[in-house]
This record gives structure tokens, sequence and C-alpha cells, in this order.
């Protein structure tokens, strides 16, 4: 296994992300919008993606945050 990702793949370096970016889930195209934060997680509006807890996962497939895309 390599530490290669994607082309816009999050790979946990926060310090490429806007605030604003929202990404999405390569397995289940779950979509992450800090506009709306994550109700399953409790995570409030306003949350960056940079900013969620390290055991955060999709809600939807358990996916990583590294198995998430930035969405352009």
């Amino acid at each position: 296994m390599t530490d290669q990702f994607f082309a816009g793949s999050y790979g946990g370096s926060a310090d490429k992300l806007s605030d604003e970016a929202r990404l999405e889930c390569k397995i289940c195209w779950y979509l992450y919008d800090p506009a709306q934060g994550d109700p399953y997680w409790q995570i409030p509006p306003g949350t960056p993606f940079s900013r969620l807890p390290e055991d955060w996962s999709c809600p939807n497939c358990d996916g990583r945050k590294d198995d998430f895309m930035v969405v352009l």
C-alpha cells in the first residue's frame, strides 16, 4: 500500500482546505457541507471538515476522513 491519494483527496492535509470546502465520501458519495454540519455526529453548522474530531467517520458508511475528496 502506498501513501498516494486520489487528486483532491483529503489525505489529512487540513492546511490545503478552506473552511468552506465541501468534501464527498469516495465510498458512498455522502457530502459533508460545513454550512450544514453533521446532525448524526452532533457536529454544529459552521464546522470545517478540518476541525472534525479525529474519530469522526462518514455517517452513511463509516468511511474514514481520508476516504473523502474535495468537491470543486
